[in-house]
């Protein structure tokens, strides 16, 4: 048995070692059952358990699967444990999912929905080129094209996915016109748009250049980022999200040697700069950009505390009250709820909702796991529904697609709220 999450290791892939190390880590889980309430995982770990009269060891191969097949890496276990390292039982129960599936693909060789949803920029760039066809294709839960794209890539049909824009962030980068005070920055961030604003919702970013230069922060676009490569981790591809994040390692620490910061405002991929490329890519560079990057509104706040503070000259629209969803890789980041406090500033009355859209990146896309993620989600709804709040906000995109199947209500980013109370409209 061999307690490693470090994909190098020779055994990290050795099967007959994972399954003396999930027997492992599921004693000690069956010890604690502190995460009991967290995910799905955990109550079927504990029945599987239970029917074995507390014996670990006597849990089936499909079992163990089971609990691996339904955690859909929030990361709050990792968070809430009290034997994460340097304890000595050294348990990640996240990492050691992820080391679960590296080996189940490496068994199954191929996965269709890997593939199509891990090359999200390939798809993001077609898809944009087309987007009025692709998005009516794809925007009707359950229409005829979507149950064909079910059965022929695994994505559910019933799912609402988010639409794709026309223009790309990163074209309206290079077409706006640059700001006349950009000399007197204070200072210097690179941008790391993320796959769903620089192909599905560019204004997020239109609104974070605007906010941002308005507070003295010259913004830059670094060429040559890729996809963070969540979707090839969760998917258990070590071997393509190696490639994704070791790419983006080396520009992402050379805009560090600039003096730029690293700025993320979706927060899986921030999750993923900060925690997994460490992990998984190792050495200095990685060490480096996880040092430097910062979610959007982390970094506001930052330089609200130690650089003058931030403009607080709110005429434009700002709401009496907002509900905010706090997103599970935001929470899992232990950052503080600096969304909330950013749209504090502004006047508004925030109440925070911390339940789980149960998507979490790709597993809630899938077609096994959609029933299941949307069971997860009504918590989330219920929370939504009976809101008094002028406005529902939240910092992840894919979250707020679930809000918006399960409520109709459609969130904005918190970082869009700051916007319009700077009376900085819309493009």
């Amino acid at each position: 048995m061999t307690t490693t999450y470090d994909p190098r290791h020779p055994r990290y892939r050795d099967e007959a070692d994972l399954r003396d190390e999930l027997t492992r880590v599921y004693d000690l889980c069956h010890g604690c059952r502190l995460c009991w309430n967290l995910c799905p995982s955990f109550p079927t770990l504990f029945d599987a358990v239970d029917g074995h009269d507390g014996n670990v060891a006597a849990m089936t191969t499909a079992e163990q699967d089971q609990v691996v097949d339904e955690c859909y890496q929030c990361k709050l276990c990792y968070v809430k444990c009290p034997y994460v390292p340097p304890h000595e039982w050294a348990l990640d129960f996240p990492r050691l999912m992820l080391r679960a599936e590296a080996v189940k693909h490496d068994q199954r060789k191929f996965d269709t929905a890997n593939e199509f949803l891990g090359r999200t920029d390939l798809l993001g760039t077609m898809s944009t080129a087309g987007a009025p066809i692709v998005n009516r294709l794809s925007g009707k839960p359950g229409s005829l094209s979507r149950k064909l794209m079910e059965k022929a890539v695994g994505i559910a049909a019933e799912r609402l996915l988010p639409p794709y824009a026309k223009q790309r962030f990163s074209t309206w980068w290079k077409k706006r016109a640059r700001p006349s005070n950009a000399t007197d920055a204070r200072r210097s961030v690179a941008l790391f748009p993320t796959c769903l604003v620089e192909y599905q919702d560019p204004t997020i970013g239109h609104d974070l250049v605007k906010v941002y230069e308005r507070n003295a922060v010259r913004c830059e676009l670094p060429d040559g980022v890729v996809c963070c490569g969540m979707p090839w981790l969760d998917g258990g591809d070590v071997d393509n999200f190696m490639k994704q994040a070791t790419r983006n390692v080396e520009v992402l620490a050379a805009e560090v040697r600039k003096g730029n910061d690293i700025v993320v405002p979706q927060p899986t991929c921030g999750y993923v700069l900060k925690r997994e490329y460490p992990d998984y890519v190792g050495g200095d560079a990685a060490k480096l950009v996880a040092e430097h990057t910062y979610d959007a509104a982390e970094y506001l706040m930052k330089l609200h505390r130690d650089s003058g503070g931030l403009d607080t000259d709110f005429a434009g629209d700002v709401p009496a009250s907002v509900a905010w969803h706090a997103p599970c890789h935001l929470r899992a980041q232990n950052i503080g709820y600096k969304s909330r406090d950013l749209m504090k500033l502004t006047g508004a009355e925030v109440t925070v909702i911390d339940k789980c859209s149960g998507i979490d990146g790709t597993w809630g896309y899938r077609k096994e796991n959609y029933e299941l993620s949307r069971k997860i989600a009504q918590p989330l709804a219920e929370a939504v529904r009976t809101t008094d709040a002028d406005i529902v906000a939240g910092d992840c995109h894919l979250a707020n697609g679930a809000i918006l199947q399960e409520t109709g209500t459609k969130p904005i980013h918190p970082i869009q709220v700051l916007a319009r109370a700077y009376g900085i409209e819309p493009e």
